[in-house]
């Protein structure tokens, strides 16, 4: 499968954009698990324009989690015109449009999905997504705003032939949100039917090695996108492949690996954030980190009380999850050290808070 000159060979799987989840530390382990692409979290093209400090942040992507696309997101069409040449001198491998997202903060100005009651708009927004970028532009929608709008095998033909080289549909209309279940049937029908010469990439209810093998099986698509079953879990682009190759699923993570993990995300997190922010931005992984373990609330209800780096790695250093009541405390140095596997050591480089727009002689 290629999407423009990459080369991803034959099924890859893709980490989906995520909201305060995919975001450089995230993919950076994910990529180590065997993602074979990324996605940043969506980036709104006005904040892009207005030089928002949040927004430029999102563009940080590093060579070591390359492949790696950039997603950007808005309703109106001259500011996603401005930012696409912001995003493409940063050199993403492709620009993302997220024409998906179903949060009413996004949907109501037309969008993510919300641009599903406007076609005619998506079509301008593509063309001039397409018309401004230098490197391969890639669309992910859904299948419609609702039940009684589901012309997804028109939109697909129609953004194909506005110029993007891949398409990416999560099988669920806006109205569903993430409730009920993906309708897959629509993921091959658009195989079939819909797209012609570009790659199509299935995302929703992928989220075992065995669905995503079913979702290969059963739809035909060229890739299939991970979102939710890759929260807490990065270890689920390595498990689907071994699956692929034996039918059968590896062991789960043991407790001392899923810790060694968390102490890395955390670090990464910490180097490219700065510690406060790290820290308190990770709050939101220990779910999924821990969920279905013994004594989990206890360990999330620890982790939070803790505002330094050190302090969160003693914690997850010297938690017994069979003894959750019995911590043995030792200094936080010593726990940072034994916790921290060697790759670590290796750390991200720490972007600027106060970015600038780029230039165009720092095109990649």
């Amino acid at each position: 499968m290629n999407i423009g000159p990459i080369d991803f060979g034959e099924k890859p799987i893709f980490l989906a954009p995520m909201e305060d989840v995919s975001d450089p530390p995230f993919r950076m382990l994910c990529k180590r698990f065997g993602a074979d692409m990324m996605y940043t979290e969506f980036i709104s093209s006005g904040g892009l324009v207005h030089d928002a400090d949040d927004c430029l942040q999102k563009l940080d992507i590093y060579d070591e989690e390359r492949p790696v696309g950039i997603q950007i997101f808005g309703g109106n069409i001259e500011q996603v015109r401005a930012a696409t040449p912001i995003v493409d001198r940063i050199g993403p491998d492709l620009i993302d449009i997220n024409f998906g997202c179903p949060v009413r903060r996004v949907v109501c100005k037309d969008g993510g999905a919300g641009i599903l009651r406007n076609l005619p708009k998506m079509e301008r927004i593509t063309r001039a997504v397409v018309e401004e970028a230098t490197r391969p532009v890639t669309v992910k929608t859904r299948l419609g705003w609702n039940d009684q709008s589901i012309q997804i095998l028109d939109v697909a033909r129609m953004l194909e032939d506005c110029g993007i080289q891949a398409l990416a549909v999560h099988a669920r209309t806006r109205s569903q949100m993430y409730k009920g279940e993906a309708r897959w049937h629509w993921l091959r029908r658009l195989k079939e039917e819909g797209v012609q010469n570009i790659p199509l990439i299935g995302n929703g209810d992928a989220t075992s090695p065995e669905l995503i093998e079913k979702m290969f099986d059963e739809t035909g698509v060229d890739a299939v996108m991970i979102g939710r079953g890759a929260i807490g879990n990065p270890w689920i682009f390595r498990d689907a492949k071994i699956y692929r190759e034996t039918g059968e699923v590896p062991p789960p993570p043991t407790w001392e690996e899923r810790i060694s993990i968390v102490a890395e995300h955390l670090t990464l997190k910490c180097e490219w954030l700065g510690e406060r922010t790290g820290v308190l931005e990770m709050r939101r992984m220990y779910s999924g980190y821990f969920k279905g373990f013994r004594n989990a609330s206890k360990l999330r209800h620890l982790l939070m009380q803790e505002e330094e780096k050190d302090r969160v790695l003693e914690v997850l250093m010297n938690f017994d999850q069979h003894q959750a009541d019995t911590q043995v405390t030792v200094p936080a140095k010593r726990a940072a050290k034994k916790a921290i596997p060697a790759a670590v050591q290796a750390k991200l480089p720490t972007p600027s808070r106060k970015k600038k727009k780029p230039k165009a002689t720092s095109t990649a």
